[in-house]
């Protein structure tokens, strides 16, 4: 099985039978070229596109080798050091749907014989198998969020905003501008390639959501296996920004592009399973109500709040939207982004809901620039961590965070998601499970980069310093 977790490199290998078979399969179809990605550690694919000729050598760990220290922010190995070697994933073998002439594979990288320490995707099997090993089998489902754009005399604007620009006449306060169906009718042509494509990848898609902010867009699919689900964000991201280009338009995943806008996240809705009885939702009771499981988990994930937070907010601007409310928001003032690590019931401004149509933990506090393997790695440590120990959250708070006074707050015993990414990072390179979940060189690597982006960040001078203060003083 290509999607166990393996530390030999010849039991890696997928069957060569199987090889064969689905090399056959992909000639018919009319393939001519293979994808097969790994991943960086933002998260980001990579590859170098082989002719299907080589198929076999691709399965068999003979084709293209990387240098992937001198590209992906792995600063500990050098130019005499061996290449990292891709084993694909047969699992993840799909025909691309913007162009059926190639094939996707998602593939893990391995270094002189074994796993190769800085393979997010290798560190989440790991993950699986340790969570497997306690009795559980963890569960996903990410709904993406993102903007499209295009662009207009060299600048970047809304794809889909017809209203009159600044200075062009009114432009009307749209209050209600969230599921507007108009709205939704303008954006099918786009859209409707989406359902059309996700559908037909079998995802079970269930809706599509005109957000908040004009030109952004919600996806909601079903949940599956955390790998799988890893592997199909990734392979989102790049389906939306391939079937953005025929229509002349681009996708940002960027949380906060604009100042007036609701962020764009990507909410983390988990669950697990008995291995011995799959199919059974460990956190819904006998009952039919939230089991005694549950809040172990969400004990785990609050234990680990701010450490998970700086791997699924990884960003400099993701923590720009982690705030109560923003000034000239086109759909109203207050944002529903989490604030604080607690949780609540159905609860949308702490950090996790306990929400009232599904039996799941959603953790709000995660956007698309994330490492899905990372984050879901991270996640289902934490969750089974608390299960294993019986980590209580303490008591679910219920009322609306952005109208509590700070002392009210304080008496609660929420505590503040981190401000920036500087306080995330910190936490995160305290956390022990987090060094157990990356490792050390990946999580050293990772806090490097991110340290190195902070700092860059804060030697930048941005367009609100100058207007503030070139004139004040």
């Amino acid at each position: 099985m290509t999607r166990n977790y393996h530390e030999n490199f010849a039991e890696a290998l997928p069957d060569l039978a199987r090889v064969t078979e689905e090399k056959k399969k992909l000639e018919a179809a009319g393939v001519k070229y293979i994808l097969s990605c790994w991943i960086d550690l933002l998260g980001v694919p990579k590859t170098k596109p082989v002719p299907i000729s080589d198929f076999e050598l691709l399965c068999m760990g003979k084709g293209p080798q990387f240098a992937v220290h001198s590209i992906s922010f792995v600063p500990e190995l050098g130019p005499a050091d061996a290449d990292q070697i891709p084993v694909p994933d047969l699992d993840s073998l799909v025909i691309c749907p913007w162009d059926k002439t190639c094939a996707w594979m998602f593939a893990d990288l391995w270094w002189e014989g074994h796993p190769y320490n800085l393979c997010p995707r290798s560190a989440l099997k790991r993950i699986v198998k340790e969570t497997a090993d306690q009795g559980y089998v963890v569960f996903a489902g990410i709904e993406p969020e993102f903007i499209v754009m295009k662009w207009e005399d060299g600048q970047p604007v809304k794809a889909f905003d017809n209203d009159p620009k600044q200075g062009q006449g009114l432009r009307p306060r749209r209050q209600a501008f969230g599921y507007d169906v108009e709205y939704s009718i303008d954006s099918m042509g786009f859209l409707g390639e989406l359902i059309d494509i996700i559908e037909g990848l079998g995802w079970n898609l269930h809706d599509v959501v005109a957000e908040g902010g004009y030109s952004q867009f919600e996806l909601d699919f079903h949940y599956t296996d955390i790998l799988s689900m890893a592997d199909r964000l990734v392979f989102l991201r790049v389906l939306l920004k391939e079937v953005a280009k025929r229509h002349g338009m681009f996708v940002t995943f960027m949380p906060k592009p604009t100042i007036g806008d609701w962020r764009s996240g990507a909410h983390i809705n988990t669950s697990m399973q008995p291995l011995e009885n799959p199919g059974v939702n460990i956190f819904e009771s006998e009952s039919g109500g939230w089991s005694e499981s549950v809040f172990c988990a969400v004990g785990g994930l609050l234990r680990h709040g701010g450490a998970l937070t700086a791997i699924a907010c990884s960003t400099v601007n993701s923590y720009n939207g982690l705030v109560p409310r923003v000034g000239g928001f086109e759909g109203g003032t207050v944002t529903w982004a989490p604030t604080h690590m607690t949780y609540g019931y159905n609860n949308r401004s702490a950090m996790l809901r306990l929400p009232q149509s599904r039996f799941c933990i959603e953790n709000r506090a995660a956007d698309m620039c994330m490492n899905p393997y990372l984050s879901l790695g991270m996640t289902a440590a934490a969750m089974t961590e608390g299960i294993v120990n019986s980590y209580s959250p303490g008591e679910p708070l219920n009322q609306d965070l952005y109208s509590m006074s700070e002392d009210e707050i304080a008496k609660s015993g929420a505590q503040r998601l981190p401000r920036n990414l500087l306080e995330a990072i910190e936490i995160l390179r305290a956390d022990e499970l987090a060094r157990n979940v990356l490792g050390d060189a990946m999580l050293d690597s990772f806090l490097h980069y991110k340290t190195d982006e902070w700092e860059r960040y804060h030697q930048a001078v941005t367009d609100w310093e100058v207007e503030e203060y070139l004139r004040l003083y």
